[in-house]
C-alpha cells in the first residue's frame, strides 16, 4: 500500500497541469480567441465586455469529446472513440459529435435520471411511491426523453393527469410528495416547474396557488400500494382564485382547476416554464445557473445576464419546447468549448461564464466510469423486498430508476436522496472519506486488481511499454500523455522492480486518483 501511494502522489504532482498557468503545451486548452459561434457567445461576450473580463481559451479535442461524452450522456467516452476524434480532421467534428450524443440511447438515460431526482422517484420513506409506481414513473419520464417529448407537454400531463398510480405514470407526480395537502403540492408544482420557492412568496399568493390544487385526493385500491389520484367530487360552489401573475379566475365546480393552471403555465405568452426550464439545463451543463441557484427564481435573485437568459427562453418556445434543442444550442456555443482555465482572477468570471466550471464528477457517473475502466458492475442495496431489488450485473447507475435503490459508494459520494426535488439534495464537494476510499479502500482496489480487461490491456501491449502508457491514459483520461507524464511512467515501468502487470495497475491507481479524472473539466 505505501509503494502505491507513493506512486500515486508522484503522479498526482505531474499531472495536475490543471491548477498550473496555461502553456501552448498544455493538453486542455487551444490557441486563439473568443470567436462567437451563435448568439450565446454574443451575449456573453458582451457581458464580459462590458466587466473587462477576458475569456478563456478554446479548451482541446480531447477535453472536448470527454466533457461532451461526460455533461450529455453521462457516460467515460471509450479509447477508439477518442482516437478516431482526435485524428479527425473535419472542421465541423465537434457539431456532428453533439448530434451523435443526443440520439444515443444514454442521453435518455442519464437525464431519467437528473428528472428523477427533481421529480422524487423513489420507492420508500419519505416519498413511498412503492416499486410498481417507480418502474412505470421512470419508463414513462425515460421515454419522454428519448422520444423528445416537447418539455410543454411533457409538464401538461404531469399537472393534470388522474388515475392509477401503477397505470398513468404522471399520476406519480402528486403521489411523490411528501404531504398531501394543498401546500405541499403547490409547492411542489412552484418548484419543479416554475424553479421557484414558496416561502418566499407573499402569503396571500401562495394561498391562491394552493386554492387551484385545493380538489386533489387520493384513495388506496384492492391492489397492494396502488393508489388513484382523482378531483375531490364533492366540490358544489365555483373557485375563485388567481393565478401567480396576478389574474383572477373562477373555476366552476365540474372544471379541473390543475387543468386552469397548466393551461396558464403553458401558454405561448408565459415564460415561468420555459425560463425556469432553460435556466435548469444552463445549470446542469455549465455547472452555475443564470439565475442561481437555479430552483431560487426570485425578483431579488435577479439573472447574471438577463439577455443571454431571454434568448435562451425565446428559443424554446420558438421550437416548441423541445429541449434537445437547447442542449445543441449550449453545447454548440464557445462559451461552452471555452477552457477550464481563466485568464484572470475577477471575482465576477465564474458568475459571467468566463470559463468553463470546474465540478467533481455526479456519483453515478464516477462510479460508472470506474467499472467502465476495468470492466466491473456494482453491487447495490435496499431495504425493498425482492423480486424489486434484483439488479442485473451490467446495470449502470445512471440507469437506476428507483432512489431506494443504491449502493455505500453513491451514498459516499453525494448522490441525492431524492426527498425534496431541490438541486442542492445533490452533494459533490469532495472530502477527506471520498479521497480515502479512492485511494485505500478495497473496494476501489479489488475492481482494478481483478480487472480482466485491465489484464488484457497490458497483455496486448506487454512488449511496447510507450503503447501502453498511451492506451491507459486513452481509457482513464481521453487523451495522449504529455510527454513528461510519459517519461515519467516510463521511468516508473522499468524502475519499480514490479512486473508489468503490478506497475501498470499502479498506474491506473494513480490515474483515477486524479483531479483530471475525477472531476469534469
Amino acid at each position: 500500500m505505501k509503494r502505491v501511494l507513493v506512486i500515486i502522489l508522484v503522479f498526482m504532482t505531474v499531472m495536475q497541469a490543471l491548477g498550473a498557468p496555461p502553456t501552448p503545451a498544455d493538453p486542455f486548452e487551444l490557441p486563439g480567441e473568443f470567436v462567437p459561434a451563435n448568439p450565446i457567445d454574443e451575449h456573453v461576450l458582451a457581458r464580459l465586455r462590458r466587466h473587462r473580463i477576458e475569456p478563456a481559451r478554446l479548451c482541446s479535442d480531447a477535453v472536448f469529446i470527454r466533457r461532451a461524452y461526460l455533461d450529455l450522456i453521462g457516460t467515460l467516452p471509450e479509447a477508439a472513440a477518442v482516437r478516431e476524434f482526435l485524428e479527425n480532421k473535419q472542421p465541423d467534428k465537434r457539431a456532428r459529435l453533439i448530434d451523435e450524443l443526443l440520439e444515443r440511447p444514454e442521453f435518455g438515460d442519464y437525464w431519467a435520471l437528473k428528472w428523477c431526482d427533481l421529480l422524487r422517484v423513489k420507492s420508500e420513506f419519505p416519498i413511498n411511491l412503492w416499486p410498481n409506481a417507480v418502474q412505470a414513473y421512470h419508463r414513462w419520464i425515460r421515454d419522454s426523453i428519448a422520444q423528445n417529448k416537447p418539455y410543454d407537454r411533457f409538464a401538461y400531463e404531469l399537472l393534470t393527469s388522474s388515475g392509477s398510480n401503477f397505470r398513468i405514470p404522471p399520476v406519480n407526480f402528486y403521489r411523490a410528495i411528501q404531504g398531501r395537502e394543498p401546500s405541499a403540492i403547490a409547492a411542489a408544482v412552484a418548484l419543479t416547474f416554475m424553479g421557484q420557492r414558496i416561502e418566499h412568496w407573499p402569503p396571500d399568493r401562495r394561498r391562491d396557488l394552493e386554492a387551484l390544487f385545493s380538489r386533489v385526493a387520493f384513495k388506496a385500491t384492492a391492489e397492494w400500494k396502488e393508489e388513484i389520484v382523482y378531483l375531490d367530487p364533492a366540490a358544489a360552489e365555483p373557485l375563485r382564485t388567481r393565478l401567480p401573475d396576478g389574474t383572477e379566475v373562477e373555476i366552476p365546480p365540474e372544471t379541473d382547476a390543475r387543468r386552469v393552471f397548466a393551461d396558464w403555465l403553458t401558454g405561448r405568452g408565459n415564460q415561468h416554464l420555459a425560463r425556469a426550464a432553460v435556466n435548469r439545463i444552463w445549470y446542469w451543463l455549465m455547472g452555475r445557473g443564470i439565475i442561481h441557484e437555479p430552483d431560487d427564481i426570485r425578483p431579488d435573485n435577479p439573472p447574471s445576464n438577463p439577455e443571454l437568459l431571454e434568448y435562451l427562453e425565446q428559443e424554446l418556445i420558438r421550437t416548441g419546447f423541445h429541449l434537445r434543442h437547447v442542449y445543441r444550442l449550449i453545447a454548440n456555443s464557445r462559451t461552452y468549448q471555452q477552457s477550464c482555465i481563466p485568464r484572470g482572477d475577477d471575482a465576477a468570471a465564474e458568475a459571467l461564464f468566463a470559463f468553463y466550471p470546474v465540478r467533481r464528477l455526479d456519483a453515478e457517473v464516477l462510479i460508472d466510469a470506474l467499472n467502465a475502466i476495468c470492466g466491473s458492475s456494482e453491487r447495490y442495496v435496499s431495504v425493498i423486498p425482492e423480486p424489486y431489488t434484483f439488479i442485473p450485473e451490467n446495470q449502470r447507475s445512471i440507469a437506476l430508476a428507483d432512489g431506494s435503490i443504491t449502493s455505500p459508494f453513491l451514498e459516499l459520494f453525494g448522490r441525492p436522496a431524492r426527498d425534496t426535488g431541490l438541486e442542492s439534495e445533490r452533494d459533490n464537494r469532495p472530502t477527506d472519506a471520498q479521497r480515502l476510499h479512492l485511494l485505500n479502500s478495497s473496494h476501489i482496489r479489488n475492481k482494478i486488481e481483478d480487472s480482466e480487461r485491465l489484464r488484457a490491456l497490458v497483455r496486448m501491449n506487454r512488449a511496447n511499454s510507450a503503447r501502453l502508457i498511451r492506451s491507459l491514459y486513452l481509457n482513464i483520461l481521453s487523451r495522449y500523455p504529455t510527454p513528461q507524464e510519459a517519461a515519467a511512467a516510463q521511468e516508473y515501468l522499468r524502475g519499480s522492480g514490479l512486473s508489468a502487470r503490478e506497475a501498470a495497475l499502479d498506474l491506473v491507481w494513480a490515474l483515477v486518483n486524479t483531479k483530471e479524472f475525477l472531476y469534469r473539466h
